[in-house]
């Protein structure tokens, strides 16, 4: 079995927006999807780990794009592991066309949680480190790796939404997805048909449970750049805990 995993997908019709384009929030699934396929394939994936009440969380994505694959195209996620250390390990990816048109690149950063204790725990425990089979170093992912998204106190209030059902995913917290569609809908459509995202990056720091309330502050640092942060507060308290900061570059 090869060291890198590709997937194969398309844009459906009902995953692209009014330019016909898929949607981040679509082309992020498919990134996570394909890391799941390609970790269950090789024996550390979802599907295995819960059986012994371990799950994969994300802690950190970056998702660069030249441009966004067109209403029906098809496409293949490209993805490989680039390092791991204890508690965390690296993983990206590349979107590229049938015809070899390479549309962008990924980078993600996982942690391995003990599903009851919510706490990361050792991944090179499963199958005595057998993730450092599938290392791969010499695969080009050429988009920046991504720091703190810096923010200062005078970042704008935006709106606070309220979380919902469809907002959980299978660990119990808020979909790592869900965070990224509600970052990109602090900008109505008329922006966006003047504006494509150029880059979008997210590092999440806390978890946030249905019926928490999220607020969002957003912050603009450079000409298209944006810095949003994201806080909740839960329905026993109204202190706000920070759950995760976005960076958004448009062109």
């Amino acid at each position: 079995m090869d060291k890198v995993g590709i997937y194969n997908f398309w844009a459906e019709p009902f995953h692209c927006d009014f330019s016909k384009r898929l949607f981040m929030g679509h082309l992020g699934n498919h990134m996570l999807n394909a890391a799941d396929f390609h970790s269950s394939d090789r024996g550390f994936g979802m599907k295995y780990l819960l059986t012994i009440q371990r799950s994969w969380v994300l802690s950190r994505l970056a998702i660069e794009m030249d441009e966004m694959p067109e209403m029906y195209t098809k496409f293949n996620v490209e993805t490989w592991v680039e390092s791991a250390m204890r508690y965390f390990t690296s993983r990206n990816f590349r979107v590229v066309g049938e015809d070899g048109k390479v549309f962008g690149y990924g980078r993600s950063i996982w942690a391995m949680i003990d599903t009851e204790s919510r706490q990361p725990t050792d991944l090179f425990a499963i199958d005595n480190g057998a993730i450092n089979n599938w290392i791969v170093k010499d695969k080009e992912c050429p988009i920046d790796k991504g720091g703190r998204v810096k923010m200062s106190d005078s970042a704008e209030f935006v709106r606070t939404i309220e979380t919902q059902y469809n907002d959980v995913d299978i660990n119990g917290h808020i979909n790592s997805v869900k965070y990224i569609e509600h970052v990109l809908d602090l900008w109505d459509i008329a922006w966006y048909r003047e504006h494509h995202i150029k880059r979008f990056e997210i590092a999440y720091v806390a978890e946030a449970h249905q019926g928490d309330k999220l607020s969002f502050y957003r912050e603009q640092v450079g000409e298209n750049e944006y810095c949003v942060r994201i806080v909740k507060t839960s329905t026993d308290s109204d202190e706000e805990t920070e759950t995760c900061r976005s960076k958004v570059v448009f062109a």
